[in-house]
């Protein structure tokens, strides 16, 4: 493997100033330090998370909707150069949101969505922050695109990678679901499957990351601009619902970032005015085999305790999610909850929204759907309030978890009468 890029640029501490345009500086999330936008990630202070910290300009909706019908008709709210779409990339968002009336009507929601970003490139959300952080890591040096990942995020850090021509290094769980493996490898990356959980590969990505000064880990060193991709979920669901925060949003949990980002984008809308500034309650989702962010709500705890996971939903199978504290944060201010719910709940509730409408999701979207049904359920959602659910990934990924559960409904010969006795048909 071949790779450009010195350490000196990639770390950000020298050569010229950076365009990564409304994008002004890095802050700790824990401390509050700031320091000058760079290839880092935690603070030299406390060694908290560092985030992306703006000076927006002047923006407006007539701006935004002139723009690209992709996430950079949100650029000005992204740590971005403003020359990020003349390069080559994957396009990736503005993806429907489909009224789901029929799904409503199942679960007792009056006004729900479901925002489906299994039309994404490579069929998941990670498109979005792969795209983000590809841009980022360009302006900061790197020629390198690499990452540690439970399936979606390998699938589109390869593709991006070849997209942009550049080379790409995959580390993955040797469990992951044969799909994911599949789609990833047939981007001719550097796929390689680690013996252990997500979060050992996580570790050892990290070390890697330190190893290797070249490499852009989208997901360790870069990922304060990586994490920033989510915000275009939550800056396309307002302008979709025609420039309104939902009232209530349905997130699932794996490190917890999505659901961070999506708060902080309805809070830069509701400040900027580009929507009404009244409420909005944030909600999460996990799945029982993996649920320490739920536990951790359940038991009114600020520690995320890891756990070992075990459950159909690979994709958010992270035992130790770097957000967690911070998902905690933002379900409790704004009168959310996270729940968890088990494996069969999860198959039910994909199966559910195939019938209902016509959306085969992976199974963090049956997480998703199945505890909107259980907060509901609890008390914890309004029925009559407009709800989001976010469908993070395409069922494609993860057939394993319902084979066996469908298939057809009889087998006949080439007859008609056969047909109609199949049917029940006169």
């Amino acid at each position: 493997m071949t790779a450009s890029g010195s350490s000196s640029t990639a770390s950000g501490t020298d050569g010229p100033s950076l365009d990564l345009g409304p994008a002004a500086a890095l802050a700790c999330r824990a401390c509050g330090h700031r320091l000058a936008l760079a290839a880092e990630f935690a603070c030299p202070q406390c060694f908290g998370p560092l985030e992306v910290a703006y000076d927006f300009g002047r923006i407006t909706r007539e701006q935004i909707e002139r723009g690209p019908k992709s996430i950079w008709r949100y650029k000005d709210l992204l740590p971005v150069p403003s020359t990020v779409e003349a390069h080559p990339n994957m396009d990736p968002g503005f993806t429907r949101l489909v009224k789901a009336d029929r799904l409503g009507a199942e679960l007792g929601f009056r006004n729900l969505w479901v925002k489906d970003d299994t039309g994404n490139p490579t069929h998941s959300f990670k498109d979005r922050v792969v795209a983000v952080a590809l841009a980022a890591a360009r302006e900061l040096g790197f020629r390198v695109l690499a990452c540690p990942s439970t399936g979606n995020l390998a699938n589109a850090t390869a593709a991006a990678a070849a997209r942009a021509g550049w080379d790409s290094v995959v580390l993955i769980p040797s469990s992951l679901e044969r799909a994911k493996v599949i789609m990833t490898a047939v981007y001719e990356t550097f796929l390689l499957a680690v013996d252990g959980s997500y979060d050992d590969v996580n570790r050892l990505a990290t070390e890697l990351a330190f190893e290797q000064e070249d490499w852009a880990f989208v997901n360790v060193n870069v990922r304060p601009y990586y994490a920033e991709g989510s915000k275009s979920l939550g800056y396309e669901i307002a302008e979709q619902l025609g420039w309104r925060i939902p009232a209530q949003t349905v997130i699932p949990v794996a490190s917890g970032s999505q659901l961070t980002k999506i708060d902080k984008a309805y809070g830069e809308l509701a400040s900027l005015g580009l929507v009404d500034g009244a409420g909005w309650r944030i909600s999460g989702a996990q799945a029982a085999g993996c649920s320490p962010v739920s536990t951790a709500f359940a038991e009114g705890t600020d520690v995320v305790r890891p756990q070992k996971p075990d459950t159909i939903a690979r994709s958010l199978a992270i035992g130790n999610p770097a957000d967690g504290p911070y998902v905690l944060d933002a379900v409790r201010r704004t009168g959310g909850s996270v729940t968890d719910v088990t494996d069969d709940e999860v198959r039910e509730a994909m199966r559910l929204l195939a019938r209902t409408e016509g959306i085969f999701a992976e199974t963090a979207g049956g997480v998703t759907v199945a505890n909107a049904k259980k907060q509901l359920e609890a008390g914890t959602l309004d029925p009559d309030a407009d709800t989001v659910l976010l469908i993070t990934g395409d069922g494609l990924k993860t057939l394993d978890a319902i084979e066996g559960q469908v298939g057809p409904t009889a087998t006949v010969p080439a007859t008609s009468a056969a047909v109609r006795e199949a049917l029940g048909l006169r």
